[in-house]
């Protein structure tokens, strides 16, 4: 019988098993994805940086970053599941937490809050006091303000609303946001700043519950990422002011006139704080905060 024309089995034995290796192979993950929101804020800026500087990709994880125009938005995207996690601050997250929302602190994050004050104020007892009620112009406000003034709190949701009233001089003060603090004293408002003995801001950035079980790791390397731009502000903090002008889209000549924090590597808040702050929330809401901090501090998300 002529085999001439068939093929060999040792050749068909040598295909089969190249092909079987072949598909025993692991095949190359694609980098998990968050999508994380942002303030228009200073403490955006390690952030920022470490997406444009690609610092994200070379640690392995899939980032978008989000910058949300107002609180309000922010809340929406992170209780839709739109975004993994947001920057925020520990009492909006107290209250989410005692609403059922249940959320993971992965860092505190570092910003500034200078007051505005109207022009042609003259220095009295009474002030008359613009911030979001649940928020960290709240706690700051009663922090900084309160041994110097009487406050009566006027209640704006809206950052560019607080910015307008004041403007407008129909209040005397208001605390907001770097860089948005900057675009007041362009309009010709007087900043003023406050030494900050806590070393800690209420600002933090939350995950989902969900997100922190299912992307751990995605988060750790969204965390290492950021310390690494983080490195590069300490070196050069003047690479923010450019840096927050252009994807903020903000008028290049608050350039010079932000003020920057002092950033940190990715950290938790420290348990006094997180005691003082607690203990504020307890007086604004009527009711104390019991919650287990360990349970909501995603010390695992750190590198």
């Amino acid at each position: 019988m002529d085999h001439s024309n068939r093929p060999g089995l040792a050749g068909r034995f040598i295909a089969t098993l190249v092909m079987l290796a072949a598909l025993s192979l692991p095949v190359a993950a694609a980098p998990v994805k968050l999508k994380v929101g942002l303030m228009p804020a200073v403490d955006a800026a390690p952030m920022l940086l470490a997406a444009e500087r690609g610092y994200f990709a070379a640690e392995g994880v899939e980032v978008e970053l989000v910058v949300f125009p107002s609180a309000n938005e922010r809340q929406v995207a992170l209780q839709t599941g739109a975004v993994d996690g947001t920057i925020t601050d520990l009492v909006a997250f107290v209250y989410n937490v005692q609403g059922g929302f249940d959320l993971r602190i992965a860092s505190s994050t570092d910003g500034a809050f200078p007051f505005l004050v109207r022009k042609g104020f003259v220095e009295t007892r009474s002030v008359r006091v613009a911030m979001m009620e649940v928020s960290v112009s709240n706690y700051l406000a009663d922090a900084w303000l309160a041994g110097r003034y009487e406050i009566e709190k006027i209640f704006i949701t809206e950052i560019p609303a607080r910015l307008e009233m004041i403007k407008a001089g129909k209040i005397d003060m208001a605390c907001l946001p770097e860089p948005i603090a900057s675009m007041g004293q362009l309009a010709g408002l007087e900043k003023r700043e406050f030494e900050n003995p806590d070393g800690y801001y209420p600002d933090i950035l939350a995950f989902t519950a969900k997100a922190a079980a299912e992307k751990l790791d995605a988060i750790r390397r969204f965390n290492r990422a950021v310390d690494r731009a983080v490195a590069d502000l300490a070196k050069d903090p003047e690479l923010a002011r450019r840096l927050l002008v252009v994807k903020l889209k903000l008028d290049p000549r608050v350039e010079s006139l932000m003020t920057l924090p002092t950033w940190h590597a990715t950290r938790m808040p420290g348990d006094a704080y997180l005691a003082k702050v607690s203990a504020w929330i307890a007086g604004l809401q009527g009711k104390p905060v019991a919650l287990d901090w360990s349970k909501y501090l995603l010390r695992e998300a750190l590198p």
